[in-house]
């Protein structure tokens, strides 16, 4: 069933039910944007700017996009990206292109004026749907873009754009008369582009319905449950999540800021049922909860049943502080890379934390290998190449078969992900392949020296990356963010590293913030970038 199906579903069966909710703490009563011509905005006593959406009105808003898509002459295959904040346009345009035959092209909001060129011609886009914080950036580049509709999503629309609730609002609000199958292409999602300029993942229709029935399984979600959507919804991780609660016909909260306040409050007042959460920002609220800058009780959080945690390794320590807090929550890890569509190729699965630090086993309808360097199964417990096979691997690398070749063998996706399993079945991730560090001959995990630090009470967040080192060819240093209001010395880090190996202690330990990116992945080219430089000084000094 291609995943606008479920959407029409969900309108006949539903449709007076709320569907979706947008929150934004950072807009007041005052503040508010005439996006009314939406209908969308409901009255609250929330100082919250609070707007909200039932599945009926969702599938009319998507039916119009796709009508004037098709009224415009976009064709089945061609490209329509949106560039937008989360907000409440946000799914029922992504929908409306998924309906009109077209791919969807989400894209980062932090992407630069360059990197959106970048990736606007590399996915062959036709369309592009904006909002105003993107004015600049799309003028910056707007002499590419005489050859492409654009669609602006907010007030005061540019000359050289549509105003997309006007050309939206005029278009016809029926079922387009467009086949979808599960076989056509749906969706183009960028990677992360840590390692240079993002590549192009491309997803099957397929794919995108394999996440939502997998995410409904894995988390055992109800048409009852509310599932509280925090990171971007450009990234796989976030859709394909929210995904679940589309399966049953559940209700979504879009909301803006990972304050520990302002997460409190939506799960409060919305009263969510499962929240994802990306590693900072559990550790933002287990500090305020610490430091009594938030109180529990001034909430109601007894509904909360499920907090799960994806996009990057989770510190066992991290999971053993929230369960001292949230002692009733179920836990998950989720594993997935965009190639694999996210969510849980790989996952912990409920009612397993004592396996906590495991990324998990496979999931529904997936299976998982770890390989050598000649793609030959390694020994239980001996550390190899992760590699996911199942029914949401990407199509390819768009225009690069180059690089979907090196990725893709005999079906199998090869993660770049370094990992090992227990006797249980169970996979740890161990680190990056292209992140081990090589000091003096033996293989360093920066993933497992940062679990081991994370547990001392003073640290907030901690990165290892290798430096250059005239000696040992690379050195393990250490990123360490201290907790608010607290102080540390190296001296105490070295005391508390005795009990790692000799040759996995950080040889290098620097105080500072980690620098991670919007989806809670420590940027560790941006690390190594900027304290390599430091380490030549250093050696030059000492010669």
């Amino acid at each position: 069933m291609p995943i606008t199906d479920l959407l029409e579903r969900n309108s006949k069966l539903y449709g007076d039910e709320v569907a979706l909710v947008e929150i934004n703490p950072e807009i007041r009563e005052e503040q508010r944007v005439t996006w009314k011509e939406y209908e969308l905005i409901q009255p609250t006593q929330s100082a919250f700017f609070r707007r909200q959406i039932t599945w009926s009105v969702f599938d009319e808003k998507a039916n119009r996009v796709a009508n004037l898509l098709l009224e415009k002459g976009i064709s089945k295959g061609q490209k329509c990206a949106i560039l937008l904040m989360n907000c409440l346009e946000y799914l029922p345009i992504y929908f409306g292109i998924l309906k009109s035959g077209a791919i969807v092209v989400p894209l980062n909001f932090r992407f630069t004026a360059d990197e959106i060129d970048y990736c606007l011609k590399l996915a062959d886009v036709d369309v592009v749907f904006y909002g105003p914080e993107f004015i600049g950036r799309i003028e910056d580049i707007a002499g590419h873009l005489k050859d492409k509709l654009l669609y602006f999503v907010g007030d005061s629309c540019p000359s050289y754009a549509e105003d997309y609730y006007r050309a939206a609002s005029n278009s016809s609000s029926t079922q387009p008369k467009i086949l979808v199958m599960d076989s056509d292409l749906g969706a183009i999602y960028y990677s992360s582009g840590t390692t240079g300029f993002p590549k192009a993942i491309l997803l099957k229709h397929s794919a995108l319905s394999q996440a939502a029935e997998m995410e409904a399984k894995h988390h055992r979600i109800t048409k009852e449950d509310c599932f509280l959507c925090i990171p971007p919804l450009y990234h796989t991780g976030a859709t394909m999540h929210w995904f679940g609660s589309l399966y049953m016909g559940g209700r979504g909260v879009l909301l803006k800021g990972h304050s520990p306040e302002s997460i409190f409050r939506a799960v409060s007042e919305e009263q969510c049922t499962i929240v994802w959460l990306l590693v900072p920002w559990a550790q933002d609220i287990l500090a305020a909860l610490d430091s009594g800058k938030v109180n529990k009780e001034d909430y109601k959080l007894s509904q909360w049943r499920l907090m799960h945690i994806g996009a990057q390794p989770v510190p066992p320590s991290l999971i053993k502080h929230w369960m001292e807090h949230f002692p009733h929550h179920d836990y998950d890890t989720n594993y997935g890379p965009s190639e694999s569509t996210g969510t849980g190729c790989v996952h912990l699965g409920l009612g397993t934390v004592h396996k906590v630090g495991a990324i998990g086993i496979p999931g529904y309808h997936w299976k998982a290998k770890i390989v050598d360097e000649n793609d030959q199964a390694v020994k239980q417990g001996e550390v190899g190449e992760l590699c996911v096979k199942g029914p949401g691997v990407m199509v390819e690398y768009y225009h690069d078969p180059e690089a979907t070749a090196e990725a893709i063998r005999d079906g199998w996706l090869h993660t770049g992900d370094m990992a090992r399993q227990d006797e249980d079945g169970f996979i740890f991730l161990v680190d990056r392949k292209k992140d081990v560090i090589i000091s003096g001959g033996e293989n360093l995990y920066p993933v497992q020296i940062e679990s081991f630090l994370a547990a001392h009470p003073k640290i907030h967040d901690v990165a290892v990356i290798g430096l250059a080192d005239k000696r040992l060819g690379e050195i393990a240093a250490a990123i360490i963010q201290v907790k608010e209001g607290m102080t540390m010395t190296e001296e105490e880090v070295n005391q508390f590293s005795v009990d790692l190996p000799r040759y996995k202690r950080p040889r290098k330990i620097i105080f500072a913030d980690v620098i991670r990116n919007a989806t809670g992945k420590i940027d560790k080219p941006k690390l190594r970038e900027r304290y390599q430089a430091v380490r030549i000084v250093e050696e030059q000094n000492q010669s």
